[in-house]
């Protein structure tokens, strides 16, 4: 062993200063050496047990899991789409990562995996079932790489499981999306139906109420306010007429009252002989218009002629009697006058316009009132006409706009029936997994033999960097600041040596069991998988 060979009092001033970085690399590589020789033993076991540490975490965690990943292609029909705009409604899914989850996770799924995927759920009691099904949930991972892709993963123990559990997961997505949307179209379609007998039963009460109020009231028909506001406008105008022709007949009849009263009944007494002459100048003028046509020949100037022939005879006649000396009296003549005779006649006419017109005006009157009473009524009913005529229109409308969604939602369920609007499909299809996922053995073993390696070198070197205690003579001369004359190296006794063969041979035992284990390990894992 190294001997110390400064004063006591230069000791404790040395071991008081702190260590300092005055020593080489090399002489702590010689340091870190001769320290590992002193503790070979524990240093060994140390690096034992971290490496059976980490064996044992590598044999228990590492190459246990498999996964084995399905990917599934949801594709829209281009060309059945563009062909069917605004007549079919698809009825695909925007999520479809939310979609797989929905379903997968699902317990009827889930228990049909662990009933039909080799987990021998058939000898477990509902509470293991339970647990298993989370277990499973748990291992399966659902991602969405793409809006028209869906990943679905599932990791186990078993590779064999873990293949027939991805697959069934996979045709299981696409059974349930394709059974979801043919039953999303269906039940649209069935509640549309619903929808449709509701309102074709509520268009028909509406219809009823309708015609049952027309029914009841004559004048509650479609126009009807429209020919009454026409029937109203021709009455005032008839009766404003009949009023205006009525004053205009009663001022003439005033007019002719007013004449007639001032007219005799009869006029100035005249001669025979007189009237003789006027007619005898009346056919005369006759004649000669007659001549001026026909020849004296015809019967027409013949007739007259004979007039003329007999008026002249009387006029003759008329003359004798007068020479004669007979009355004046007996010769006179007296004859009511014409005009009075006309006004009377017109006064007559007259009041028998004013009797007509004035009863015509009572009528217009009469029936004006009537079409008035009639307008009262109309705009009385109106408020409750147009509340079911606006009740009808809006059943009816909603009614045909149902109608329409109705063959839509059909056209619809039909292609979701035929698996026409979207079509899934496995895009890379699970295959059976060869090796696990993850960390393996041989990392983990990597890993555990690199740390069981740095953990005693890594003590040594704070056990040479920080312990105080001097184990080199430059350490003497830096911190006593005097020169070192000589040092006296130290050499061990046979005893010593055999003790220390006997560390380095544990030790070397210890190290070697472990890296023959770690091999013998490694050569099974080869070889078995």
């Amino acid at each position: 062993m190294q001997q110390n060979i400064l004063p006591a009092p230069q000791r404790a001033v040395a071991a008081a200063r702190p260590a300092g970085p005055v020593v080489s690399p090399i002489e702590y590589v010689k340091l870190v050496l001769k320290e590992g020789r002193r503790r070979i033993v524990a240093l060994c076991a140390i690096f034992a047990l971290v490496a059976l540490l980490t064996f044992v975490i590598g044999l228990f965690v590492a190459g246990r899991n498999y996964e084995v990943s399905v990917t599934i292609l949801a594709q829209e029909s281009d060309i059945i789409q563009p062909l069917l705009e605004g007549r079919a409604v698809p009825t695909g899914v925007t999520d479809r990562a939310g979609m797989a989850r929905q379903i997968i996770y699902g317990r009827r799924v889930l228990t049909q995996v662990i009933e039909e995927g080799g987990f021998n759920a058939a000898n477990m009691s509902p509470l293991q079932k339970d647990r298993l099904m989370e277990e499973v949930q748990g291992r399966i991972l659902v991602n969405s790489p793409r809006a028209d892709l869906v990943q679905i993963t599932y990791s186990d123990t078993d590779p064999e499981r873990a293949h027939r559990v991805t697959e069934m997961l996979g045709a299981l997505f696409i059974s349930e999306t394709l059974a979801t949307k043919s039953r999303e179209s269906r039940e649209a379609y069935e509640f549309i139906e619903k929808q449709v007998q509701e309102y074709h039963r509520k268009l028909t009460d509406a219809e009823n109420n309708l015609q049952e109020y027309r029914s009841r009231n004559a004048d509650a028909q479609p126009g009807s306010a429209t020919d009454v506001n026409s029937r109203i406008s021709a009455l005032r105008t008839q009766v404003e007429q009949t009023r205006m022709a009525l004053l205009e007949q009663q001022s003439r009849e005033a007019s002719i009252a007013s004449q007639l009263s001032g007219e005799s009944a009869v006029t100035s007494v005249q001669t025979r002989e007189t009237l003789y002459r006027t007619r005898l100048i009346e056919l005369q003028a006759e004649l000669d218009r007659l001549l001026l046509t026909f020849t004296d020949r015809h019967p027409d100037v013949l007739r007259v002629r004979h007039q003329m022939e007999d008026v002249q005879r009387q006029l003759a006649q008329e003359r004798d009697r007068a020479a004669s000396g007979q009355s004046r009296t007996g010769s006179e003549d007296s004859q009511l006058n014409p005009l009075y005779q006309e006004l009377r006649s017109q006064l007559a006419q007259t009041r028998r316009e004013v009797a007509a017109t004035a009863s015509r005006m009572g009528v217009a009157e009469s029936l004006l009132q009537g079409e008035l009473d009639r307008s009262r009524r109309i705009a009385a009913s109106e408020s409750v006409l147009a509340e079911l005529t606006r009740d009808y229109e809006v059943n009816r409308e909603i009614y045909q706009d149902l109608l329409r969604r109705r063959e839509n939602a059909r056209v619809s369920m039909g292609l979701d029936q035929e698996n026409r609007g979207l079509t899934l499909r496995v895009q890379d299809p699970a295959t059976m997994p060869l090796r696990p996922t993850g960390l393996r053995f041989v990392h983990i073993a990597s890993a555990g033999l690199l740390a069981a390696i740095a953990i005693p070198l890594g003590l040594l070197w704070l056990l040479v960097r920080f312990d105080p205690r001097v184990r080199s003579p430059q350490l003497i001369e830096a911190r006593s600041r005097y020169p070192l004359l000589a040092t006296i190296p130290a050499y061990p006794s046979p005893r010593e040596r055999r003790r220390q063969v006997a560390r380095m041979s544990v030790g070397g035992a210890m190290v070697v069991a472990v890296l023959l284990l770690y091999a013998l390990t490694y050569a099974y894992k080869m070889s078995h998988g």
